[in-house]
């Protein structure tokens, strides 16, 4: 740890590499390298952190910043009062990371597969990614990664990372610069899938926990946008969230796609050259249903450019993330529905879901979301 910030702040210093140390626990790995950089990036984080109410005591405090800080305050006590997420240390402070990213991710698959490469750590357990808080290290070990096992990779900065609520002890998870600037809707939904995390986490199953996180998101900014927004905040989320189910309903057409070719290379191991064709079209076919989108939304007065390097990097490695974050969330809607929409309710459920075998829960998500949307279907075609 560098001498200045023990000079600055001694108590606080110790307290702080204490709670990196545990971080690093959670994400450590046979590399000393790796394991010094995250103990290194998150004492920076929480190093750089201020309590809120200090920063709306400041008179210097950047105009922008101080309405962004009023509303994540508000949201944070909604996500309690409404959404029974937990009343903890989280979301209280605030840091300032001057870069764009918290975290760069590596995710990696093979050309004839959308199975994510797994890393195991303690207590988090296996997961489909490995992330770096410097870009270039992300980088260098996705190349690593192409060059030495043939993988297809994918490197992607994410704007928030969950330490669980094991951290709370040390200040909890901050607000960050990366998203604290988000419109109304898209702040909400981050903060409550960040804090989705510390209510229910399973070892080894990351589509499990994050389509719980983006159904809690879902499922929370709605009610905060009706009970909370303006009519304004309230266009504008519906238009971007309109937008990006649009591409999710894309991506997961063209993963299904994919996954039968994948599931026929047995079968087409005589010609080498089929399943690369089969894919290739699979990808074209994905690339040009996007254009047609882009052209929907720029015919309805809403251009929109923001998924163009997705698409134009898109591979095995970014479907097998896609598949982490939507696969299960229609089964996880059609529980919170079944428990009448009430959160302590849906909650329970989960953790009760959680302590099944994965290929049971997982099982029983898909058939909730398989029924739920074939009544909607049913509903829609009666006019109902």
């Amino acid at each position: 740890m560098p001498g200045s910030i023990c000079r600055r702040f001694p108590a606080r210093a110790m307290r702080l590499l204490a709670a990196a140390v545990s971080l690093a626990a959670l994400a450590s790995c046979s590399s000393a390298g790796y394991y010094w950089q995250s103990v290194h990036g998150h004492l920076s984080l929480m190093n750089a952190a201020r309590p809120i109410e200090e920063l709306l005591a400041d008179p210097a405090l950047a105009a922008d910043l101080r309405p962004k800080l009023e509303q994540a305050r508000r949201i944070r006590a909604f996500a309690v009062s409404e959404l029974a997420l937990p009343d903890n240390a989280s979301y209280h402070r605030y840091s300032d990371l001057k870069r764009r990213a918290a975290v760069w991710n590596v995710a990696a698959a093979p050309p004839d597969s959308l199975t994510l490469k797994r890393w195991c750590f303690p207590v988090v357990g296996c997961v489909g990614y490995r992330g770096y808080y410097d870009e270039a290290e992300a980088r260098a070990l996705a190349a690593q990664l192409e060059r030495d096992e043939g993988l297809e990779v994918r490197v992607y900065g994410i704007p928030a990372y969950s330490t669980l609520g094991w951290l709370n002890w040390a200040g909890g998870d901050p607000l960050l610069s990366t998203f604290i600037r988000y419109p109304e809707g898209e702040l909400a939904r981050m903060i409550f899938h960040e804090l989705s995390h510390q209510v229910v986490y399973v070892h080894d199953d990351t589509m499990f926990n994050e389509s719980y996180a983006v159904a809690v998101e879902r499922l929370g900014v709605q009610r905060w946008l009706q009970a909370q927004a303006s009519a304004q905040a309230r266009r504008e989320y519906e238009t971007f969230d309109g937008r990006r189910r649009d591409f999710r309903r894309l991506s997961r057409d063209t993963r299904r796609e994919l996954t039968e070719v994948y599931a026929r290379k047995d079968e087409l191991a005589q010609d080498p050259a089929a399943l690369p064709a089969l894919k290739s079209a699979a990808m074209a076919r994905f690339r040009q249903r996007y254009a047609e989108l882009k052209a929907k939304w720029a015919a309805a007065g809403t251009p929109f450019d923001g998924f163009d390097p997705w698409v134009a990097g898109a591979n095995n490695a970014f479907f097998g993330i896609q598949a982490a974050y939507d696969e299960l969330v229609p089964g996880f809607e059609a529980l919170f529905a079944q428990v009448g929409a009430d959160w302590p309710r849906f909650h329970a459920a989960v953790r009760e879901l959680s302590r099944r075998p994965k290929a049971e829960r997982q099982a029983r998500l898909r058939a909730l979301g398989e029924t739920a949307t074939a009544g909607a279907a049913v509903g829609a075609g009666t006019g109902g």
